[in-house]
Parts: structure tokens; sequence; C-alpha cells
């Protein structure tokens, strides 16, 4: 008899566990605003990307997800500064240390 009731009561408990687990599972939880705002800019550049396939599409939608800077060729300031501190370690031959040196101190400003 007391196996039978403790049989049953485990029973109990392990149904009202899996009750408890499939209702947390069937709750939705509401995006972030952040998230929105990336569903919506991934859903308008799925949009514009149109007939596109590949690595064509690939890499619009790459620059597209990225923004309008992207779009438009425009290099952030930090971007310019790294361009330039490259071209002047190129221009100068400079290789290993010597050029990790010099960038750093370039990029610095």
């Amino acid at each position: 008899m007391k196996t039978l009731t403790a049989l049953l009561l485990c029973l109990g408990v392990g149904l009202a566990g899996a009750t408890l687990a499939q209702e947390k599972k069937d709750e939705k939880k509401e995006p972030t605003a952040a998230q929105k705002k990336q569903q919506e800019r991934m859903r308008a550049c799925n949009d514009k990307a149109g007939d596109r396939k590949g690595r064509e599409r690939q890499e619009y939608m790459s620059t597209c997800l990225k923004g309008d800077s992207a779009k438009n060729g425009k290099m952030t300031e930090q971007q310019q500064r790294m361009a330039s501190c490259n071209k002047q370690a190129g221009a100068k031959g400079m290789k290993g240390d010597e050029r990790k040196a010099f960038m750093s101190d370039c990029l610095k400003g």
C-alpha cells in the first residue's frame, strides 16, 4: 500500500512538472526593440536584394545590413586613419615588428 501511494505521488509530481515545463515552453518572449529593429532591417534588405543569388546576394546583404555608411562607400574616421597608416607603412616597405610599432603610433594620432 505504501509503495502504491509513493508511486502515485511520484507520478503526480512528475506530471505536474511536465505540465509546468510545457507551459513555459509555450510562452513566447516578445523581441526587444533592438531585435525588432534588426528584424525590420533584415526584411528590408532581403526585399531589396531581389533576384540576386550566391556571392552577389551575400555581399549585398552584408553591405545593406551594415547600414548607410557602408552603402555609400563612406569610411569612418578610424577606417580612414587605418587606410592612411597602412598605405604609409607599405610605401616605406615596413614588415614585422617595425610595421606593428609604426601602425600603433600612427593610429594613436
